[in-house]
């Protein structure tokens, strides 16, 4: 189905300068940019309590078209097995949707989009103005009138089971192989969804994205991976995330998961820093943080705000969960298109690696794009903004005779 979008990819990049000025990084903007009171608000979107029912949203959102059709909803899996042998008799996993599913004279699903959040965060974090409002909006490239789009919360994150609810250090080790297998449970058992026209994926979902290319090779007819490797995390990437998890569990009050939630963990500061720091970009923060006492009360604010919304239990486990990724001897399998993209300035896939121009050989009808560094892209937070790499999205829902 069209969508009304027929001029080249040309003519909607030169639409982007403009679209970017509602655009909201992830990291590193000074609280009185519009784009950081922006990014705030897809923070708190995603920190929202867990009710059933209508979705909140903040005021000036509520009226979107793209939220007329906006749901949410819990499916319960029973004996849930993980790959570490560990059992759960019920996993709960939370969803959002937008729009509804159209099927062709077959009863195939045409037009289902799943798009998988990060590290940390909610398919909630995706109802912004600078995502949804971008992508999901009349004649926007994903109309939510037109498909059906699947934000899910991952296992161990948002409203999804996970520690915190209760089980602390003895919730099972999931990892990403888990993690797919419990969106795939979504999909086809909860909302009956039987092929995906495309997997797009942010970071961590990025990551997702590839497993679901290799695990469900003939489920759906794309992939767009957004800001991650096809390797393992090695490096200074495992470095990083190792540094989170032991700064976490060294420190003598988590107690092996059994800490006082009245009392913040120090480590989580540190954790949090270097957090902070993975999804740092240098040219925005110079220049939104030129002077000693601005950075200093930024990371002040940062390492509050981040303590205060994150359990160490939830972020132990949704790191360690990267521990065994690996879609590197698999990547023939991959049936799908697929649309690879990396910012120049993300600082946890670094572009001198020169692995994704490698790897995206050995996948049958892949392209990698590496974004340059400018003024809108905001490092490893780059893919969180569609206003940036949306004409490429253009060209591959075009490829696909959308």
């Amino acid at each position: 189905m069209k969508l009304g979008i027929t001029k080249k990819v040309g003519c909607v990049a030169a639409a982007v300068a403009a679209i970017l000025i509602a655009a909201a990084p992830t990291f590193g903007q000074a609280t009185q940019d519009p784009a950081a009171q922006q990014a705030e608000e897809a923070a708190r979107l995603a920190a929202q309590a867990c009710k059933p029912g209508p979705v909140a949203l903040p005021t000036r959102l509520q009226g979107a078209p793209w939220a007329e059709t906006l749901k949410q909803g819990d499916y319960v899996v029973h004996d849930f097995h993980f790959k570490s042998g560990e059992t759960l008799p019920e996993l709960k996993l939370h969803y959002y949707t937008l729009g509804a599913p159209e099927r062709d004279a077959s009863g195939k699903v045409t037009n289902a989009v799943i798009i998988g959040h990060g590290t940390g965060g909610t398919g909630r974090a995706f109802l912004s103005a600078t995502f949804a409002g971008v992508l999901f909006g009349p004649g926007q490239l994903l109309d939510a009138k037109h498909y059906f789009i699947i934000l899910p919360d991952g296992l161990g994150h948002g409203c999804s089971s996970k520690p915190s609810n209760g089980l602390h250090a003895k919730f099972p080790h999931y990892d990403y192989d888990d993690m797919v297998a419990a969106q795939h449970a979504v999909v086809v058992d909860a909302l009956k969804v039987n092929h995906l026209l495309l997997v797009m994926g942010t970071s961590m979902g990025c990551m997702h994205a590839w497993v679901w290319g290799e695990t469900y090779p003939d489920f759906m007819e794309a992939l767009m991976p957004l800001a991650c490797q096809t390797v393992p995390i090695a490096g200074r990437n495992r470095v990083m995330r190792k540094a989170v998890m032991d700064a976490i569990t060294s420190d003598p009050e988590y107690k092996n998961g059994e800490y006082s939630t009245q009392t913040p963990l120090h480590g989580m500061i540190e954790a949090e820093d270097i957090l902070l720091l993975m999804g740092s970009t240098a040219l925005q923060w110079q220049k939104s943080y030129p002077t000693r006492d601005q950075a200093d009360a930024f990371l002040e604010q940062r390492e509050k705000s981040g303590i205060a919304t994150t359990d160490p239990n939830d972020m132990l486990y949704y790191f360690n969960a990267s521990r065994n990724y690996n879609p590197d001897p698999d990547l023939e399998k991959i049936k799908a298109k697929v649309l690879y993209i990396n910012s120049a300035d993300d600082v946890i896939n670094p572009p001198e690696l020169g692995i994704a121009e490698r790897e995206i050989k050995r996948v049958k009808d892949g392209k990698f794009v590496l974004l340059p560094i400018t003024d809108q892209t905001r490092g490893h937070g780059t893919h969180s903004l569609p206003a940036i790499w949306q004409p490429y999205l253009w060209e591959l829902l075009h490829s696909l005779g959308r």
